[in-house]
């Protein structure tokens, strides 16, 4: 069975793809909205709006795959993106890697059985003056130590995306 954008979809990409010169250049926008639409991208989706956009299948999977921000699975409520570029790794983020795995008795790519959490490690995020980092779902959270790390947790268990 074929993947249908549903119209909801297709109105939101109409006025997104207005808001540019051309309509690939609304690609990582719309890959955003299908992402918030179903909680990954999945290959039928990606198919789904290469043809919505005329655009090649693998421009869309390259972009995609390219990009960490994009979840090509079913992942948890909190997507928990570590930073392992050498700023974080110098400030302390391996271990804040490897305590997490420990919390939360997941591996790199793994889910938590409650669905609440999926760890991964990212090779920057941008912010190396205020590393070590973590990208929660959309949020940063910087100058990370053990105790932020465990209250940030206890918040996302409760449901709380706390300010940061």
């Amino acid at each position: 069975m074929a993947f249908i954008l549903s119209e909801e979809f297709k109105a939101r990409a109409a006025k997104i793809c207005a808001r540019y010169p051309r309509a690939d250049a609304a690609l990582i926008p719309l890959l955003l909205e299908l992402q918030k639409e179903a909680g990954y991208v999945a290959e039928e989706g990606m198919d789904a709006l290469a043809q919505l956009l005329e655009l090649p299948y693998s421009r869309v999977k390259a972009v995609t795959t390219f990009y960490t921000m994009f979840k090509r699975e079913p992942a948890g409520k909190y997507h928990l993106q570590v930073c392992r570029n050498i700023s974080c790794h110098m400030a302390g983020a391996a271990g804040l890697l490897d305590g997490l795995k420990k919390k939360l008795a997941i591996e790199e790519g793994e889910t938590t059985k409650d669905g609440i959490f999926t760890l991964s490690s990212v090779e920057c995020l941008g912010a190396c003056g205020s590393a070590p980092v973590m990208q929660v779902n959309e949020h940063y959270f910087e100058n990370l130590n053990e105790e932020k790390l465990d209250a940030l947790l206890e918040e996302l268990k409760h449901g709380r995306l706390p300010r940061h």
